[in-house]
């Protein structure tokens, strides 16, 4: 007969205390409040930790003290280029400050975040993180029951959940009217992908061309996630449109357009020019070089943990609504 094994057990608090020589509950102050245990003590606890494997349970720990170390932050993508240097920022503040990051990523659909906010509340964690203003209201209701410090980040509002962190989308695309205005085009094509946040700059875009009776000559739809052969693919259905400016609502897709642009023959910016939106990493070095604009990615991620953990600590935060501003990068594609 065929004995089946065992599958194998995780350490407990119990074997740390028989390879410490010492009582669980010893063992069980020295991890949890290790500042009243003798040193010595402590060392014998955590040289019996490391020969056991055992894995604190971190959440029990901050039930107690009602601190889980955790902060939760939910954002759209994260293969998306745009988003990264804020998320690396996000982490390394909070690793700074003796925090870890628990990430989600709810696509572009307010319905998904609501459902991951549900779940992540049910991790403990000390405050939350979300990407953008626009939110069910069944997610707002369960974030204000939470009671926890909440920080919107990437968008702009005077009335935010709780705190923001970002800029003004619409008037970003205000000032990329004023732009292309002075700089004389009057035939804008916009390559454009459908969320919240770009939707904003479009008509902030439109708004501003209109006041000059500058008519869109054309747009295309590019399917999110935003990606350089959604560029390309849209450039195309230009169809070689009698347009002077292709106004992008990434520079992924702006990269996309340059590259479909060279391989119909039309030179940028002489026969169509091209912009962008993000200044990422590959926007200076392209050839042309990316018109675009640009935003401080990493201070969106590093004050928008700075302002959570000042509300944690009980600090009063005068301004809780940060704009970051934004700054339009002039090069060689338009």
């Amino acid at each position: 007969m065929k004995i089946k094994a065992s599958p194998p057990r995780a350490p407990t608090l119990e074997d740390v205390a028989r390879a410490a020589g010492l009582s669980a509950m010893t063992v069980s102050r020295a991890l949890n409040v290790p500042q009243q245990v003798r040193a010595q003590t402590l060392a014998r606890v955590m040289e019996a930790v490391r020969a056991t494997g055992y894995i604190p349970n971190a959440l029990a720990g901050g039930l107690a003290s009602r601190r889980s170390r955790l902060i939760a932050v939910v954002v759209p993508q994260i293969n998306n280029a745009m988003f990264v240097d804020t998320i690396q920022a996000l982490n390394d503040e909070m690793v700074r400050q003796g925090y870890q990051m628990l990430l989600c990523v709810s696509g572009y659909q307010a319905e998904s975040e609501a459902e991951i906010v549900a779940t992540l509340l049910s991790r403990r964690p000390d405050g939350i993180i979300l990407t953008g203003i626009h939110h069910t209201p069944a997610l707002k209701k369960m974030v204000l029951q939470a009671a926890l410090p909440v920080v919107e980040i990437w968008d702009m509002t005077p009335t935010p959940i709780d705190m923001l962190v970002g800029f003004s989308h619409q008037q970003v695309g205000a000032e990329v009217g004023d732009y292309l205005i002075q700089r004389g085009y009057r035939k804008p094509a916009l390559l454009w992908a459908d969320d919240a946040r770009a939707a904003q700059r479009r008509q902030g875009l439109e708004a501003r061309l209109r006041r000059q009776q500058i008519a869109i000559v054309a747009q295309i739809a590019v399917p999110l996630p935003a990606s350089m052969q959604g560029g390309r693919d849209a450039f195309a259905a230009l169809d070689d449109a009698a347009v002077d400016v292709v106004v992008c609502s990434s520079d992924t897709i702006a990269q996309g357009a340059l590259i479909e642009a060279e391989a119909r023959g039309r030179r940028v910016p002489q026969d169509v020019a091209v912009m962008g939106f993000g200044d990422l990493a590959f926007a200076a070095a392209h050839r042309p070089a990316i018109t675009t604009v640009r935003i401080d990615r990493q201070a969106i991620g590093q004050q928008a943990v700075r302002a959570l953990l000042a509300r944690l600590a009980g600090d009063a935060v005068p301004q809780p609504v940060t704009d970051i501003g934004f700054e339009i990068i002039q090069r060689d594609s338009a």
